[in-house]
C-alpha cells in the first residue's frame, strides 16, 4: 500500500480526510443493507475496508503520522461498525440481540486493547483469535451468501460477536499475565 499512499500524498490527499471518507462508505453501506440490498452492502463493506487502509498509507509515506490520526482512525473505525450493524438491523437480516451482542463484543475488544497499552503497561495488546479485519470479512461472506441463504448474515454476525468476546478474554488474560508477571487462575 506504500507506493498508493506515496501516489496519494502527492495529489494532496490527507490521512484524517480519508478516515472521514472510508466512514461515510460504511454509512452508504449501512443504507444499502437498511434497504435490503445486502450485495450493495458487502460492497461498501469492501470500499471501505479498502479505503481505511489508504489513510495509514498515506500518513507513513507522507510522514503525517500523528497520535490524533491514530485515535481518529480508531474511533471511527468505531462509528463504521456501528452504522453497518444497525443497517443490518434496520434491515431485517439481523435480530436486534444479535446487533447488541455483535457490536458490544467489538467495542469491547477495542476497549480492552486500549486500557491495556494506555493504563496496563504493554506496548501492544493486538493478540486474539479475530482483530477487525476477519470480522469484516465474515459480515462481507455473510452479506454475499444471505441472497441464496438467508439467514447467513445472522450467522456470521453471530460469530463475529462470538470471537469478538473471545479475543477480549485473550487479551484479558494477555494482559493479566504481562502486567503482573503472574499466571492467572482462570
Amino acid at each position: 500500500m506504500r507506493p498508493i499512499g506515496a501516489q496519494l500524498g502527492k495529489w494532496g490527499a490527507k490521512p484524517n480526510w480519508i478516515t472521514t471518507i472510508s466512514l461515510l462508505i460504511s454509512c452508504l453501506a449501512a443504507i444499502a443493507y437498511g434497504f435490503r440490498l445486502p450485495l450493495l452492502g458487502a460492497l461498501g463493506l469492501v470500499g471501505s475496508g479498502f479505503v481505511d487502509m489508504l489513510d495509514g498509507a498515506v500518513a507513513r509515506a507522507t510522514g503525517m503520522t500523528t497520535r490524533f490520526g491514530a485515535v481518529y482512525d480508531h474511533v471511527l473505525d468505531r462509528y463504521a461498525e456501528f452504522a453497518v450493524l444497525f443497517g443490518m438491523g434496520l434491515g431485517g437480516f439481523v435480530n436486534w440481540v444479535l446487533v447488541l451482542f455483535c457490536l458490544f463484543g467489538m467495542v469491547m475488544a477495542s476497549f480492552v486493547r486500549a486500557k491495556a497499552e494506555s493504563i496496563g503497561g504493554l506496548a501492544s495488546c493486538t493478540v486474539g483469535i479475530a482483530e477487525r479485519q476477519e470480522k469484516l470479512i465474515l459480515l462481507l461472506l455473510g452479506s454475499l451468501i444471505e441472497p441464496i441463504a438467508p439467514l447467513a448474515l445472522s450467522v456470521c454476525v453471530f460469530i463475529a460477536g462470538l470471537l469478538s468476546h473471545i479475543t477480549v478474554v485473550q487479551r484479558l488474560h494477555y494482559t493479566f499475565k504481562h502486567a503482573t508477571g503472574v499466571k492467572p487462575d482462570v
